[in-house]
């Protein structure tokens, strides 16, 4: 059951991201830039960070990202979080409440890059601009052991495409990602994309039509990149995807996980019934904490195993 404070947050949510849909739309003349701004700074405030971490912008070879400093840190730990948005309207300041609680129960750096996005920047921009920040990570000499991904939304899709960007092109691969309410599947296509819609209060099939008819322009919904899917995801390191069982994206998480799993990609998933699209950001929220515990867990595991092997 979701508490009154929550429920409130989330229709602030809501109303936080009706404007970005008017525009998107036709239906408003609010400069597109203005709108994005005043969502992420909504979020912002809804999603605080928490005290004992230090926020500062940094370069990371063209690419302005946000990172993340927990007081308690060890050295050359890092994870590198994918924020969400549909590849339209996420930004790093809506997510100083998730990577700060990431930063402090990881003990680790985490760099959260402001890609460029669509309508402006359409397919491929935000995917090759977040390639290019998590490849400049090892131009500082990090231990690819200590290293690990974690994204949210088409974030969370990307966890998946970098990685298989990183395999393909030689970079070193993380030791594991974690993927939350990943959007795997841009075809929406899927039997929750019809029977779940209207049950997720933040996500909607119509909503991410649009989002995804301004991401892609030309591109097909199943390219590989957009939708990993359908994407050749042999080699990957071990990946956790948590969904909200009220979802739209249900559906296309089971299938991602499939998928993996199919092509021997050591696999986990977690479904939570009655849960919201990326509700880990609700910090204080009891399912939102463990789910984040639970993905912490993951990725310390699997350093653990590099590390003793």
């Amino acid at each position: 059951m979701i508490s009154p404070e929550n429920q409130a947050r989330l229709a602030s949510w809501r109303k936080a991201a009706g404007p970005l849909g008017a525009i998107l739309l036709g239906q408003s003349e609010q400069p597109w830039d203005d709108a994005r701004a005043d969502y992420l700074h909504a979020l912002d405030g809804l999603f605080p960070p928490p005290e004992g971490v230090t926020f500062e912008t940094v370069d990371m070879d063209g690419v302005s990202t946000m990172r993340v400093t927990p007081d308690d840190m060890i050295d050359g730990k890092v994870l590198f979080y994918i924020h969400g948005g549909g590849y339209v309207h996420g930004g790093s300041l809506a997510y100083r409440g998730l990577a700060g609680r990431y930063a402090k129960a990881l003990k680790a750096r985490v760099y959260v890059p402001d890609y460029r996005q669509a309508p402006e920047y359409p397919y491929p921009t935000p995917i090759a601009d977040t390639f290019q920040a998590y490849r400049s990570l090892f131009g500082e000499g990090l231990d690819p052991a200590k290293v690990t991904i974690s994204g949210d939304s088409a974030g969370g899709a990307m966890v998946v495409t970098i990685m298989r960007m990183a395999r393909d092109a030689g970079v070193p691969l993380p030791a594991a990602g974690v993927a939350i309410s990943p959007w795997a599947d841009l075809t929406h296509s899927s039997k929750s994309q019809f029977e779940r819609d209207g049950l997720d209060p933040i996500c909607s099939r119509e909503f991410l039509m649009l989002l995804a008819r301004n991401f892609l322009g030309q591109t097909l919904p199943s390219d590989p990149d957009a939708s990993p899917v359908y994407a050749d995801v042999r080699g990957l390191p071990p990946v956790l995807i948590q969904i909200g069982e009220n979802e739209v994206m249900l559906s296309d998480a089971m299938r991602l996980a499939a998928h993996l799993g199919e092509n021997r990609v050591r696999t986990s998933l977690e479904v939570w019934p009655g849960m919201f699209h990326v509700w880990h950001l609700f910090g204080g929220m009891p399912e939102a904490d463990e789910a984040l515990r639970n993905a912490v867990f993951f990725l310390e595991d699997a350093m653990q195993k590099i590390a003793a092997v």
